[in-house]
């Protein structure tokens, strides 16, 4: 079995912890701790300081796409749905019933849904994109007002980025 690393990151918006091996990043989740726990020991994975690197630069509004290798763990319907997901563009939105056409399952927005709400690779796997077809915010595992604040965050940073 491949040891698993962990390594919390302070983002602007709560700790974020990752968890991997030295293979790829397994999951990306924003924690309920209110300090940083896991910090990077000797025999950390150079994948998960990439990871938090990366992340450090995406809330700095430096980085808008992501080249971290990771592993998805799920059915392969999740699978499809969340390399779905990573078609979306920084600071762009798109709805359940997109993603269900983009994977040729037209019917199920609400499978699409509930797989959405399974990933496992916040903000590298853009879940926090997804919003309902009226327009509003729909559930974010991390927090409405996480994903509110991530879409804001975005939206300004491209804005800045296209100046």
């Amino acid at each position: 079995m491949t040891k698993r690393y962990k390594l919390d990151y302070e983002s602007p918006i709560g700790i974020v912890e990752i968890v991997g091996s030295a293979e790829g990043i397994r999951s990306i989740m924003f924690s309920a701790q209110d300090k940083i726990v896991h910090v990077k020991q000797v025999d950390t994975p150079q994948v998960l300081v990439d990871c938090m690197e990366q992340l450090h630069e995406y809330f700095q509004g430096e980085r808008f796409s992501f080249a971290i290798p990771y592993n998805f763990e799920g059915t392969d319907f999740q699978k499809a749905v969340w390399h779905a997901l990573t078609t979306i563009a920084y600071a762009e939105t798109g709805t359940y019933k997109q993603i269900a056409i983009a994977i040729g399952k037209d019917k199920a927005v609400r499978a699409v849904g509930s797989a959405n709400g399974k990933n496992q690779l916040s903000i590298v796997i853009p879940c926090h994109r997804i919003i309902g077809s009226n327009g509003t915010l729909t559930g974010y595992e991390g927090g409405l007002w996480r994903k509110e604040w991530l879409l804001q965050h975005e939206k300004a940073n491209f804005s800045h980025e296209l100046k």
